[in-house]
This record gives structure tokens, sequence and C-alpha cells, in this order.
């Protein structure tokens, strides 16, 4: 199965960031089942017309992160699930990356607990 990322230059998110965030979007679906075999560092450079060093970074972070294990002779792969982390988790990283972007842009915590609580209402 290929895998189906796409990257958005356009979006002001790091390439690495947003293959790294992909591939966990895949996993926690299960599209990427534990065990299914991604495509080399450098097919996936080539598929995405990126660096190498790019793919490399975001299959640095998600191992780093128990998303995925590399070894020689089977390459990366999809981490089982007991190895992965849980949606509380999950959660508390986009917690602490949408905080943080509040913090940056200056917003007072009532105006960012606002606009969470309209976008986990909107469609």
């Amino acid at each position: 199965m290929p895998l189906k990322v796409v990257v958005d230059t356009d979006l002001g998110i790091a390439p690495w960031r947003q293959v790294r965030d992909r591939i966990v979007q895949l996993i926690t679906t299960g599209a990427l089942a534990p065990g299914t075999r991604l495509p080399s560092i450098r097919q996936l450079a080539r598929d995405l017309a990126l660096a190498s060093g790019t793919v490399a970074r975001a299959y640095r972070e998600l191992e780093e992160d128990g998303w995925v294990h590399t070894a020689r002779a089977r390459g990366t792969v999809v981490a089982e699930a007991a190895d992965r982390p849980g949606k509380a988790a999950l959660l508390r990283a986009a917690a602490d990356e949408y905080a943080r972007a509040a913090r940056e842009l200056g917003v007072e915590p009532g105006d960012a607990l606002t606009a969470a609580v309209a976008a986990l209402n909107a469609d």
C-alpha cells in the first residue's frame, strides 16, 4: 500500500513535521497497522520531492516517540500498539503545542480556551 502523505509548503509547518504528523494520523486511525513496513527514507523523499534529511528527521522523531521501530534487515515498521503513546499523551502533546502557539501570539488564556472550544464544536 502506498503511503498517502502530502506536504504543503504554504502551511507554515516544517515538512518533516507534516510527514511525521501524517504518519501518526495513519497509525492512530488504523490505516497503518502494526508491523507495516514504511518506505525507505530515500524512496519517501523521492516520492515527496523532499531532501532525504527531511524524511530522516521525521522517521527519527517517530522512532523516538515510539510510533515505529527501525532495524537494518526489516527497515522501518509501525510499532505494536502497546509501544505507542496513548490518546491521553497525544492530546497533551497537542494541547502543549496549541498553548505554545497561543503564547507566541500573545493571546490571553481565556481567548485561547474560547478558540479551542469553538474548534472542538465545529464540524
